[in-house]
């Protein structure tokens, strides 16, 4: 939570406590400006040079109490009030005369900059308490409410407390958005895990419980056991049953899973590697009935963008065993275009009937979304998928060339 409230200050209120602290200096050289032209006016004007040299040491000391909120504390925004009225009140003292004819206050509009600090730093109702205070000091010192006075008092605080306001939606806006980025991750997060879980331990599991059933005796009831803890897994993973079990078989092809423990895991270092060539990740797969086309020339990517998109491979391959049959075949071609690369995975299956798929993951049975379309749209890239009853389905894997996979 720190770190995530040190990015809100240095997004939303940074620059404000820069253009504060700008501003406090400028409006100091400025009121020191004013004196000096209009010294000989001034009947004590020991008293105006006394206060601007506590002015000046104080505006220049104190400037990294104005560099951020942590160190903007309340006794020096007590402090720095303090000084903006004193200088109001001593001003009569400094010159009575001057300030009958209208003219500014010792401090002027530096004064402006304290009530700003509170503004910036507690939002639009200490930016009240500090605008009333001042406007108080200037109706005090002026005897009487002229009409440039309580002009002034009054856009001093109206601008206050509209900037103290805009920063309290500021801050807000700021925490929402924190707070979405912070839902985006963990969701992406809970998806990888589901492909990877689907992948691995859910098809383990659904092996387990079907040899169970097969075998009988004590076996079946550890492949029961097995098939239990995998509604269990399904369930905790998503609040709902995720990716169906994959039908075990031999086949020269590997499956997902084993796809997944030969490529190994997304190593943070890979964007410092050499590129992999896609053609060696999925050669492997090729088999008595699995056929691979690929181009001449490496199909360079980046190492844990072409391990994504094999194992989305791996799923499309696991999909087609599952669904068209161990004697269904399948052909995979790979594209080398300019901007992208595109993988087509084919078979002759009896295909998916229409709505099928989403029905599947209305029942939780995500294998298609989450390791298919999931790591596609990680990488920044597509996912299509076309079938017609009694003619096969075809999935088509589009990558672009600078995609990057997601740190796990």
């Amino acid at each position: 939570m720190a770190g995530r409230d040190r990015v809100m200050r240095m997004s939303v209120e940074q620059p404000l406590w820069r253009a504060l602290a700008g501003y406090r200096v400028l409006t100091m050289v400025y009121a020191v400006a004013l004196f000096a032209t209009g010294y000989e006016r001034f009947s004590r004007p020991w008293i105006a040079i006394a206060y601007y040299c506590v002015l000046c040491g104080w505006t220049l000391a104190t400037l990294p109490k104005v560099s951020g909120a942590a160190s903007c504390t309340r006794g020096f925004l007590v402090a720095d009030l303090t000084l903006a009225v004193t200088g109001i009140l001593l001003t009569p003292v400094a010159d009575a005369g001057h300030t009958a004819a209208g003219g500014p206050t010792l401090p002027s509009i530096w004064t402006a900059g304290s009530v700003l600090a509170f503004a910036v730093r507690g939002g639009w109702r200490w930016a009240a308490v500090a605008s009333t205070a001042v406007a108080v000091a200037n109706l005090l010192e002026r005897g009487t409410p002229a009409r440039d006075t309580v002009h002034n008092v009054v856009l001093v605080w109206v601008a206050s407390i509209a900037i103290g306001y805009v920063v309290e939606v500021a801050r807000a806006s700021e925490r929402t958005l924190a707070r979405a980025l912070e839902i985006q991750a963990a969701t992406r997060e809970r998806e990888r895990l589901a492909r990877d879980i689907h992948d691995g331990v859910l098809q383990v599991l659904a092996m387990v419980q079907r040899r169970g059933a097969v075998l009988g005796g004590e076996a079946a009831e550890l492949g029961r056991l097995a098939g239990e803890q995998e509604a269990a897994l399904r369930t905790l993973i998503s609040g709902g049953p995720l990716p169906r079990p994959r039908t075990p078989g031999e086949n020269p092809a590997p499956t997902a899973a084993e796809a997944a423990a030969a490529l190994g895991d997304e190593d943070p270092a890979d964007a410092d590697r050499e590129p992999a060539d896609l053609r060696t990740l999925l050669g492997p797969y090729a088999g008595s009935r699995v056929s691979v086309a690929e181009p001449g020339a490496p199909v360079l990517l980046p190492p844990a963008v072409a391990r994504e998109v094999a194992a989305a491979v791996g799923a499309a391959l696991d999909n087609v065993r599952r669904h068209a049959g161990e004697d269904a075949r399948a052909w995979i071609l790979i594209e080398d275009e300019p901007d992208a690369v595109r993988v087509t995975v084919r078979d002759d299956g009896p295909g998916i009937p229409e709505g099928r798929l989403a029905q599947a993951e209305s029942e939780g049975r995500l294998g298609v979304s989450h390791s298919i379309r999931g790591r596609l749209r990680d990488l920044g890239g597509s996912a299509e998928l076309i079938s017609v009853p009694g003619q096969g389905t075809e999935v088509e894997l589009t990558v672009p060339r600078k995609a990057r996979a997601k740190g796990r």
